[in-house]
């Protein structure tokens, strides 16, 4: 390992609080740490502890992007198969209403309403198993 290597990790693991991105915050950090009496030394070590704190910054940025993404592609996935299971409702029969008769009949006819077409009725043996057939499909 080379001397501004050596030299920019033994200053980084001491004061690592010192320094941050800025290359001329990081020389002057230097400045007050050591006495580095050539400028084209402190330099090279100024900017070799730069460009490392910039790639950890990189680094730790694309990984909470990746962190990211693949939270919301398990979302994504979680919201596709709850859609793709049929959702199985129970069988609600309509409550019928007693009809009241009226006492008296009036003398003029009634109009005559249009036929409501009721739904059929189904078993609930039929429904379970219906079922029953559809999870053997799904199997």
């Amino acid at each position: 390992m080379d001397r501004i290597k050596r030299i920019s990790n033994e200053v980084l693991n001491e004061y690592s609080e010192r320094f941050g991105t800025d290359f001329s915050t990081n020389k002057q950090s230097l400045n007050e740490i050591s006495i580095v009496r050539s400028k084209g030394l402190k330099n090279k070590i100024a900017g070799y502890i730069t460009k490392m704190l910039q790639r950890q910054a990189k680094f730790e940025e694309r990984k909470q992007t990746i962190i990211h993404n693949e939270k919301k592609s398990q979302e994504r996935n979680e919201l596709r198969s709850q859609k793709s299971q049929p959702a199985v409702e129970p069988a609600v029969e309509p409550a019928v209403e007693p009809a009241v008769e009226p006492a008296v009949e009036p003398a003029v006819e009634p109009a005559v309403e249009p036929a409501v077409e009721q739904e059929p009725i189904v078993s609930d043996e039929k429904i379970i198993s219906d079922e029953i057939i559809d999870e053997s499909k799904s199997e």
